[in-house]
């Protein structure tokens, strides 16, 4: 499937990686394709602003991902999201819930780190990060979207497309600034 993939596609899945690695993420997730969507400006034609997404996705991750249509769920049986983030933070520190899950150890890692031996050199930031099932199925779902248009590769507009038919705070924070399924077809180029 990634021989589909235009050079742009191809950088937005790097680039993801890239956005997980830098964040110390133990995995790929969908923010992280939007991140690095917003980072190669492939938004910018929609007017929005990559700071401001940013902070709201970052808001998501602070309530641990559930979206509003969770915390509308949970308010409907007399839970307050609002309340549980902050009496967990006040407890385990600001962010508790957006902390990354801690990276595995590897047999490599371990016995190099028994053994008193450093990473080799040019290893380091350059290790595996898996990509999450539910990015996986944003690719997957960009194959579909692709085929579905009769385009013969899969482009940016094919990843954000994906993203936005997935349900989740990823797809809530883009219809939230104005980008819907409709206006990033209609406005976006593949």
């Amino acid at each position: 499937m990634f021989e589909r993939f235009t050079r742009d596609a191809r950088s937005t899945v790097k680039g993801a990686v890239a956005e997980a690695r830098q964040t110390g993420a133990a995995t790929v997730t969908e923010e992280h394709l939007l991140l690095s969507l917003l980072a190669l400006g492939v938004l910018d034609p929609l007017g929005v602003d990559r700071t401001a997404v940013a902070a709201d996705l970052t808001a998501a991750r602070r309530r641990g991902g559930m979206s509003r249509a969770d915390e509308e769920a949970l308010a409907g049986l007399g839970i307050d999201l609002t309340e549980i983030v902050s009496r967990i933070e006040e407890t385990h520190g600001e962010g508790a819930l957006a902390t990354p899950a801690p990276r595995r150890r590897t047999l490599g890692s371990s016995l190099r780190s028994a053994l008193g031996r450093e990473r080799p050199a040019g290893s380091a930031g350059n290790h595996h990060v898996p990509f999450t099932e539910d990015a996986k199925k944003v690719l997957e779902q960009s194959l579909r979207i692709a085929l579905g248009r009769k385009d013969n590769h899969i482009g940016t507009l094919h990843l954000l497309l994906a993203l936005l038919s997935r349900p989740g705070p990823v797809s809530e924070v883009l219809t939230d600034h104005g980008i819907t399924y409709t206006t990033a077809e209609s406005t976006l180029k593949t």
